[in-house]
């Protein structure tokens, strides 16, 4: 009996992922069950968010044991096969690697990557397009200083203790609060609907990359960020809350929403996903 260890890469249609992610990694767990494998498959995601955050893409690994006299699937046709079991369900699997023995999804991600989206000048989110009322984050004004909060994100990129920037959870005592900000720009953003609705709406998009995050670290910086934009907060405020290193050091109320953030990338290093023969044996 031989196990292959694979990678996978998804794409899930565009919906919360607390509410569907479960159902729906539980069913690509199911299509590569129906592969009849010979050991039980567990999947191992690389990145889990909190409750009311999309995703676009995410990875995830398994191991899968045949007999001896049948070989691995060629990563194309494991993809292929995987899509078909699972049928109708609102996730697909992109890509394949087959990938050394001591490699972990969650583990050897080299960076992760975040989009916030905010509507402008948008009072109520009942003014938005249909697609977009769970999508992305409605505020009333257009008046954000943009160059103000491009200084402010500029002040979180590098290596910082970012405990004013995580919320408390049970994992607070075991996490390390030190990341490095590789990532914090802003730019122009558009609407799912641009071409089609009635009028414009103006978007900007926030992107942050970092090897990971701490709870609710990209929405308490996007909230941070949005109140630099409107005069809530300067930036020797942002600098102070950031230097503060204490979660309650953080304002009340500036939390960006859930809605807006999408997980749009995972990244690994080459070597880390390429499987080499001789290592494996060895």
């Amino acid at each position: 009996q031989r196990s292959v260890k694979y990678n996978l890469r998804d794409h899930a249609q565009l919906g919360t992922l607390s509410r569907l992610f479960s159902v729906h990694w539980n069913k690509v767990q199911d299509a590569i069950r129906r592969l009849k494998p010979l050991n039980p498959v567990s999947l191992t995601i690389s990145s889990r968010t909190d409750t009311g955050v999309h995703a676009l893409s995410n990875s995830a690994h398994f191991d899968l044991q045949r007999k001896n006299d049948n070989p691995p699937f060629p990563e194309d046709s494991l993809v292929d096969a995987i899509n078909f079991h699972l049928g109708t369900a609102q996730i697909r699997v992109t890509r394949a690697h087959r990938v050394p023995d001591d490699f972990h999804a969650r583990y050897c991600a080299q960076s992760r990557s975040y989009i916030y989206r905010i509507a402008l000048g948008v009072p109520h989110h009942s003014q938005l397009p249909l697609i977009e009322h769970d999508l992305c984050w409605n505020i009333r004004s257009t008046e954000l200083d943009v160059g103000a909060m491009r200084e402010a994100a500029a002040l979180l990129v590098g290596v910082h203790d970012f405990s004013s920037f995580r919320a408390v959870n049970s994992d607070l005592p075991f996490k390390n609060p030190v990341k490095t900000l590789d990532v914090a720009s802003i730019q122009p953003g558009s609407s799912f609907t641009q071409a089609h609705f009635h009028r414009e709406i103006p978007f900007l998009e926030l992107t942050f990359t970092s090897r990971s995050f701490l709870y609710k670290q990209v929405r308490r910086m996007t909230g941070a960020l949005v109140a630099v934009g409107q005069g809530r907060l300067s930036l020797h405020n942002l600098k102070e809350i950031l230097e503060a290193r204490d979660s309650l050091a953080y304002p009340q109320g500036l939390v960006a929403p859930a809605r807006g953030l999408f997980l749009t990338r995972v990244d690994y290093r080459a070597t880390d996903i390429q499987f080499s023969q001789q290592t494996s044996e060895e």
